[in-house]
C-alpha cells in the first residue's frame, strides 16, 4: 500500500474514501480523522456519490475536496475505504473491485447480508492480498467487557441472552441491519462459539432465534420498533449459581475502536480479526433470516 501526499503539507497521509455517506456513522469516522485527527498519518480525502446537499456537508465538515460517483472510481485514489452503507447486500459489489485491486476495506456492519457475499469478499480480499474488516459496535463496548468477565461471580456460563432492536422487513436488507449487532454481541460473550441448528420462531414484532454457541444457550430477540420507538440493546450471561444482566449502551464515540482496529490491521499488515470470526457472524445471520 502506498501513501500519498496532500498538498496542503508536507507528511505523507494514508487516504480513506468514503463509501455510503447516507450513513450517519460517516459523521462520526470524519470527525475521528480529520477533525479531532486521532490518527495522525490517517485523513479522510474521498467521498462517494450520495444526495448532493449531504455531500456538501460532510466535505465542509472535513475540508475533504474529493468526490467520485461510484466505489470502484476510488482506485488509484485512496489508500484504505471505508463502507458505511446501510443496505448490506451492496456491500460486496462495492467491496470486490477495491478488495481485488489491494486496497484495505473496513466493512461497517454486517460484512455482508448473505454467506455467499461474505466468502466472496473474503476471496476477493486473499486475491487483492489486502485487508477486510468488519466488527458490530457492540463487540467493543464496555458493558460486554463486563459480561465477559461474569464467570468469575456467577460459574460457568450456561446460557446468555441478547436483545436489541431489529426489524425483518426493513429496507436495508431486513435484519442483517440493527440485527447483526445482536448476534455479534451473543458471538462476543460466548468466545465466538460454532453453531449447529438455529429454531427460529416470530410473534407480530418479534423474532427469537434460540441455538447452542459452542456448550452456552443462547437465546437471541429482535425486536421491530413501534410508533413510539425501539428498545435499546441488552444482554444476560447466566452462569450454574447467578447471573448478570445489562443494557449495553453507545457512547458518542461507539465507532472509535472499529476504526481503531482497522487502523492497527493496516499497519501490522494483516486483519485484527479472522476470516473465520468475521464469516461465522453471517452465518448465524444467515442461518436466522433463512426461517423468517
Amino acid at each position: 500500500m502506498t501513501s500519498v501526499t496532500l498538498q496542503q503539507g508536507i507528511s505523507t497521509v494514508t487516504s480513506i474514501g468514503l463509501i455510503g455517506i447516507e450513513n450517519s456513522h460517516v459523521d462520526h469516522f470524519i470527525r475521528f480523522l480529520n477533525t479531532e485527527e486521532r490518527f495522525p498519518g490517517y485523513r479522510a480525502t474521498t467521498l462517494v456519490g450520495g444526495e448532493p446537499e449531504r455531500r456538501d456537508k460532510l466535505a465542509a465538515d472535513g475540508n475533504i475536496d474529493q468526490f467520485v460517483e461510484n466505489p470502484a472510481d476510488l482506485i488509484g485514489k485512496v489508500d484504505a475505504a471505508i463502507i458505511s452503507t446501510r443496505d448490506g447486500s451492496k456491500h460486496a459489489e462495492q467491496a470486490i473491485p477495491l478488495l481485488e485491486a489491494g486496497i484495505p476495506v473496513l466493512v461497517d456492519k454486517p460484512l455482508a447480508a448473505s454467506v455467499a457475499d461474505a466468502e466472496a469478499m473474503v476471496a476477493a480480499a486473499k486475491k487483492g492480498n489486502t485487508i477486510i474488516l468488519s466488527a458490530s459496535a457492540l463487540r467493543a463496548v464496555d458493558e460486554v467487557a463486563e459480561l465477559k468477565k461474569a464467570k468469575e461471580t456467577v460459574g460457568e456460563i450456561q446460557a446468555v441472552h441478547v436483545a436489541g432492536p431489529a426489524d425483518p422487513n426493513s429496507e436495508y436488507a431486513g435484519l442483517s441491519f440493527y440485527g447483526i449487532h445482536e448476534i455479534e454481541a451473543a458471538l462476543e460473550l460466548t468466545n465466538e462459539g460454532d453453531f449447529e441448528s438455529v429454531d427460529v420462531r416470530r410473534s407480530a414484532n418479534g423474532v427469537q432465534a434460540a441455538t447452542k454457541l459452542g456448550d452456552i444457550l443462547t437465546t437471541i430477540h429482535f425486536i421491530t420498533k413501534d410508533e413510539q420507538g425501539q428498545i435499546g440493546f441488552f444482554a444476560t450471561v447466566m452462569g450454574s449459581h447467578g447471573l448478570v444482566h445489562s443494557q449495553l449502551n453507545l457512547t458518542k464515540d461507539y465507532n472509535f475502536p472499529l476504526l481503531d482496529l482497522f487502523v492497527k490491521s493496516i499497519e501490522q499488515g494483516s486483519s485484527v480479526f479472522s476470516e473465520e470470526k468475521m464469516l461465522r457472524a453471517v452465518r448465524l445471520l444467515q442461518a436466522i433470516t433463512d426461517q423468517l
